[in-house]
């Protein structure tokens, strides 16, 4: 169901390039680069080198929130993502957070979990769920393609241990250097799976009654709060959202929820994905939220990027209440997105989609630059009139 648009005389006057205040950050603009799995850490979860210089690149966001990241062994998900559990992996970000700082950059880490997103040939664990449900497709392993196995039901006592390791997870972002962490609760790992009634028929505390549903979310962030103070902390949630096989079945009941327990913990922030500014249940949360929302807009994964790399669809975002606005891939493919958007430059494309999770420089830090584009073109000259 839909609404009319939020009439414009209720925004803010809001520009994308204007400061704006986070928490205890300054952030030099509204524009985000939203968190992107790009698997370049090493197999076992240790930040590489090439990762603090593919973030560096994009220092110019507002705010950077670094790519999902499991806080246990047992919450992997796919080959050479990063982690946050040992004391390597913290000494491994921490580099990368300095070359971020060093070029002027603020930081966030997405701290997830996969639950039934999980294989054995990648964590030398059986995955974990709410319930015993597979996910139905192949899994992408370090050997290929392998199908995918059913999850073990979490006990009680697993669940608590698990809101622990988030905890955890959270002081090594900030022992690593990071301003703060937001919690995944979306596109259908494992605290999104504790909210769909497809993936989680448990009978106990943590199942049923959407109340139930969301128990285990709010304990996480509660205690991540906890840990590090509600200033440091996001949470990242997808209504609707069908990612990995999910199928909430009462988004709309789920959703007014969650946002009311997670306003009575007060984190610095709500990321919304795929925010629709003209959907009812946007507009509903963005009135319930009394704090700072980032949104996601639609740019149609898949295909091109908008010739204007989603600046009309951000501000048609910021007109309907958002404060701050989370772009993936146009920040994947433009180091320099920032500029290009203020300037209206072209924006690079993204080139072949299978380069994002290969490993390596190409397509991750080899994207050009406007500055890159001119020295080139200067090359060009200097050489055509020798």
């Amino acid at each position: 169901m839909t609404a009319n648009p939020i009439p414009a005389a209720t925004s803010a006057a809001r520009d994308l390039f204007e400061p704006a205040r986070l928490g205890p950050l300054d952030l030099p603009n509204r524009l985000v680069m939203a968190p992107m799995t790009r698997n370049r850490a090493a197999a076992d979860g240790t930040p590489l080198p090439i990762m603090g210089e593919y973030y560096a690149q994009r220092a110019g966001a507002g705010l950077i929130i670094a790519e999902a990241t499991t806080p246990s062994e047992v919450g992997a998900t796919y080959p050479n993502i990063p982690a946050i559990y040992r004391d390597a992996h913290v000494k491994g970000w921490r580099a990368v957070t300095e070359s971020v700082h060093a070029a002027g950059g603020r930081m966030f880490l997405q701290l997830q979990h996969g639950g039934r997103i999980g294989h054995p040939e990648t964590s030398g664990l059986q995955p974990v769920a709410p319930s015993p449900v597979p996910y139905p497709d192949p899994m992408h392993t370090p050997s290929g393609s392998r199908p995918s196995v059913v999850p073990r039901e979490m006990t009680v006592d697993e669940i608590r241990a698990t809101v622990e390791d988030f905890a955890n997870a959270a002081r090594n972002a900030i022992a690593a250097g990071f301003a703060g962490v937001e919690v995944h609760s979306a596109n259908g790992y494992l605290l999104h799976q504790f909210l769909g009634q497809d993936t989680n028929r448990r009978t106990d505390a943590y199942g049923g009654p959407v109340a139930n549903r969301i128990r285990f979310t709010v304990e996480v962030v509660r205690a991540v709060v906890d840990a590090i103070g509600a200033e440091r902390v996001g949470v990242r949630i997808a209504p609707g959202v069908t990612a990995n096989a999910m199928a909430e079945g009462d988004t709309e009941a789920i959703y007014p929820e969650l946002v009311a327990a997670l306003a009575e913990i007060g984190p610095a922030y709500l990321h919304v994905v795929f925010a629709d500014p003209d959907q009812a249940l946007f507009r509903e949360l963005r009135a319930a939220w009394p704090g700072t929302l980032i949104a996601n807009p639609v740019l149609g994964w898949g295909g091109p990027l908008p010739e204007d790399g989603g600046k009309a669809a951000a501000r048609r975002l910021l007109a309907a209440g958002a404060d701050l606005i989370a772009l993936g891939r146009p920040f994947l493919a433009n180091p320099d997105l920032v500029h290009r958007l203020r300037t209206g430059a072209p924006v690079n494309q993204v080139r072949d989609y299978g380069l994002m999770y290969t490993g390596g420089a190409e397509g991750y830090t080899d994207y050009p630059t406007l500055s890159d584009s001119d020295a080139a073109d200067r090359a060009g000259l200097t050489a055509a009139g020798a």
